[in-house]
């Protein structure tokens, strides 16, 4: 099936899904990190994206970068303030399909700031599993700017420039389940 052609109900599968993240760390490497809690759910219209919808909430205390320092540093409110604002959310506002690729604009809101941010998804195409669940997949990845969503905390380096880049690249690999 292409992505012309879906259409229906469907929802993230965390088990299958990975929300993840990288950004540049004392300017000469990279950090990744995923959440590890979130839920999602989409109305699909290929033929009318105008009729589609998405939302998504991810819990902010589930951030893993593999470190637990970082992680708490992460949670703490220098960044997420977990404790205060459990959830970014994204709800999609309007959806393109250009060829295998459907363009997800919404607005996504960390701590208490919300922006409109696109995300380009490739679809990867459709699968039965073998418990008869029809899977959809969808891969994709876009910058932001931390400081946009009020994520300012950072240290200067002696060298010159930052701790924490402020571009961050957040990459999508999405495992959907076709509800009946």
């Amino acid at each position: 099936m292409s992505l012309a052609d879906l259409q229906g109900a469907l929802v993230l599968d965390p088990t299958h899904t990975t929300l993840s993240f990288v950004t540049r760390h004392a300017m000469v490497t990279k950090v990744r990190g995923a959440f590890e809690n979130f839920e999602g759910s989409a109305v699909v219209d290929a033929a009318n994206p105008a009729a589609s919808s998405l939302d998504v909430k991810i819990e902010t205390a589930s951030v893993d970068t593999r470190n637990a320092d970082r992680d708490a540093h992460l949670r703490s409110g220098d960044f997420f303030d977990a404790e205060q604002f459990p959830y970014i959310t994204f709800k999609g506002t309007d959806f393109a399909v250009k060829g295998d690729v459907v363009e997800v604009t919404g607005d996504m809101t960390i701590k208490d700031v919300t922006r409109p941010v696109t995300f380009p998804l490739e679809y990867q195409g459709e699968a039965k599993d073998p418990f008869g669940n029809t899977r959809v997949g969808f891969e994709g990845s876009v910058q932001v700017l931390r400081s946009d969503f009020g994520l300012t905390w950072n240290a200067a380096l002696e060298t010159g420039g930052f701790l924490v880049s402020d571009k961050v690249t957040l990459e999508l690999e999405i495992s959907a389940i076709a509800q009946a």
